[in-house]
């Protein structure tokens, strides 16, 4: 079986302004580098739907979808833009590239369970970890992991799942959403202190949160996941695994102070795919979080498709 890349020029569109780090050249920036390196053919293209109000209610309130459906559609039909923070910017775009990004995630993760792909990798933008269950935050609107998780858990049945969160960040909105649901293990590291400050102790008893300190570098990352996840995830033995991939921690990004490499992802993601196989058939939906030295960014997402698709 194949690896399936789900995207969709909806999720380009999307723009915060000039000099925004989630720019819609990340997309553009992995692209090009699958393509310069023959990668893209060892991959199933898929186009990404658009998520539905009941797939987004399953990890957010009804309140918060309905309110931010209402000001984006509004915005898209005033050609305005509004920022709801300091950092994320809804455009007349942003709600069809949300939907796109979280109908990516429930897609691939129908496309996963039902054996037509081994596994699947959504180049979505904007990202969503974030996004807790009624809050936009870190330039997230809608949580896509979480989305796709709870599709897998409510709508096909699965009893336990887990969420890898390996961005430079803090998975904040995820731990939000999942935090007490025994049906999910969350397995994170993220550089602390940093953006958005939490993580240090975790929300719930099904978390696996790891501050790394700044300046830490792969070899120290690689040791902290074997003492620190990969006991927990084989003890919860997931039916199904979905990550964060946040490509931020890389020694060329400037939005934290990780040393990771190339190699590091290929490691971590070589880890995953051995958990997956030995519990889940295989089953692994990754979602793009950050990453934001395009360069870089290209480069990691590169390394992590080649072990996702066994090439």
């Amino acid at each position: 079986m194949s690896t399936a890349f789900f995207s969709h020029p909806d999720c380009r569109v999307h723009d915060m302004g000039a000099g925004h780090p989630e720019c819609p050249q990340r997309l553009d920036a992995i692209g090009d580098h699958l393509l310069a390196t023959g990668l893209d053919v060892a991959l199933e293209h898929r186009e990404a739907p658009l998520a539905s109000l009941e797939h987004l209610q399953r990890a957010h309130s009804v309140h918060y979808v309905m309110e931010l459906k209402s000001l984006l559609e509004q915005l898209a039909a005033d050609g305005q833009t509004k920022a709801l923070d300091p950092d994320t910017i809804a455009t007349p775009h942003t709600w069809r590239a949300a939907l796109r990004a979280a109908g990516a995630a429930v897609a691939a993760t129908d496309a996963v369970i039902a054996g037509e792909v081994r596994n699947a990798f959504c180049a979505v933008r904007p990202p969503g970890h974030h996004a807790t269950r009624d809050q936009t935050m870190g330039f997230c609107f809608f949580n896509n992991v979480a989305v796709a998780a709870r599709h897998a858990l409510d709508v096909h049945g699965l009893q336990r799942v887990a969420i890898v969160d390996f961005d430079v960040h803090h998975g904040n909105g995820t731990e939000d959403i999942v935090a007490g649901d025994d049906r999910v293990l969350m397995a994170s590291f993220f550089q602390h202190p940093l953006y958005p400050g939490t993580g240090a102790v975790p929300m719930g008893t099904n978390m696996v949160n790891v501050p790394i300190p700044p300046y830490t570098r792969g070899m120290d990352v690689r040791e902290a996941i074997e003492q620190m996840w990969i006991p927990r995830l084989e003890a919860f033995r997931p039916q199904m695994l979905f990550v964060s991939a946040g490509f931020d921690g890389h020694r060329e990004d400037d939005l934290g102070q990780l040393g990771l490499v190339e190699a590091d992802y290929e490691w971590i993601t070589r880890r995953l795919v051995e958990v997956a196989k030995r519990h889940a058939g295989g089953r692994i939906v990754s979602c793009l979080e950050g990453g934001y030295s395009l360069s870089a960014l290209g480069r990691s997402v590169a390394a992590h498709l080649r072990v996702l698709a066994d090439v």
